[in-house]
């Protein structure tokens, strides 16, 4: 029988945690600060952690991390860490341990539970819903460009329409992910825009470009350089809807490789919301890393 005991000292397993994923990010391809800045996200998107030992029969046979936060008003619970040691793995002690975590969030009133992956979790998640990604890569050499695209600065002028079409895509892209209302998601586009670039295409260390084939646009670029050390971050490589299939998308991930080496970074990072199995695919087949990936499921109120 898997039962489970709340640590009064969740110490040494904050360390193995943090070990772990340092070397997790540090594979992936991000140095050493990077992979620390990353750490610090992760600390403080988690708060304050409830550790229990999963015991069978008195044994420790591994953990589980949890916590309780409020996100824009709503309680959500986060499954931190989940971890069975080696010989007691696959003998149902990961399921307990996940409707343990499932059970103790409800039961604080979060209705919904998230968990974030650094690895493939098996079967164990698979009825939780995709969010998104955040997929990386080391640019270990310039890349060659695809013959007849070429990239610009973007002007002022084209600024103001390409803003509010990327208000549009980034409300449509949350909405499809099932990660919040339409309403909700409408809301974090101002924000997150106001903050991201209260300059416009002044706003330092930002590149923005318009992609170009035969005299005829066919995409935009945003990206940020230094997001993290060394880490230029992707906000949008868009290439439009009656341009693709034609090995732009493909064309538009070389452009913002080149753009960040340019920028004085040597990685490039996307987030890609759940639901956008093409631009998985594209990131998959062009040797970008799954970071990290963050899924969720709806709780029902506890009946305690």
């Amino acid at each position: 029988m898997t039962d489970f005991s709340v640590l009064g000292d969740s110490t040494e397993w904050q360390k193995d945690f943090e070990r772990r994923h340092l070397a997790s990010y540090a594979a992936a391809g991000l140095g050493p600060a990077a992979a620390e800045r990353m750490l610090e996200a992760q600390r403080e998107r988690a708060g304050a952690v409830t550790v229990a030992e999963i015991k069978d029969a008195g044994t420790r046979v591994g953990h589980v991390a949890v916590a309780v936060t409020d996100d824009n008003g709503t309680l959500a619970g986060r499954i931190v860490d989940l971890g069975v040691d080696a010989p007691h793995a696959g003998r149902g002690h990961e399921r307990a341990a996940r409707d343990w975590a499932e059970a103790w969030c409800a039961e604080r009133g979060a209705r919904r539970l998230d968990v974030g992956l650094t690895e493939p979790a098996g079967e164990l998640f698979d009825g939780y819903a995709v969010r998104g990604q955040r997929r990386v890569r080391l640019i270990s050499s310039p890349p060659q460009p695809l013959d007849g695209v070429t990239a610009r600065p973007m002007t002022e002028a084209e600024y103001h329409e390409w803003v509010a079409s990327e208000k549009t895509s980034y409300v449509g892209d949350i909405v499809r992910s099932g990660s919040l209302s339409r309403e909700e998601a409408v809301r974090k586009a101002d924000r997150d825009f106001a903050d991201l670039i209260p300059e416009g295409l002044a706003t330092p260390d930002h590149t923005f470009l318009v992609f170009e084939a035969a005299g005829e646009q066919i995409g935009t670029g945003w990206l940020k350089h230094g997001f993290l050390p060394g880490v230029t971050y992707g906000y949008s490589l868009h290439v439009r809807e009656q341009h693709r299939g034609r090995g732009y998308g493909r064309a538009a991930m070389a452009v913002g490789e080149q753009a960040t080496l340019a920028g004085g970074d040597s990685a490039l990072m996307f987030t890609v919301w759940g639901g956008n199995e093409v631009a998985m695919n594209l990131y998959t087949s062009t040797g970008y890393r799954v970071l990290e990936e963050h899924r969720s499921i709806g709780l029902a109120p506890s009946a305690a």
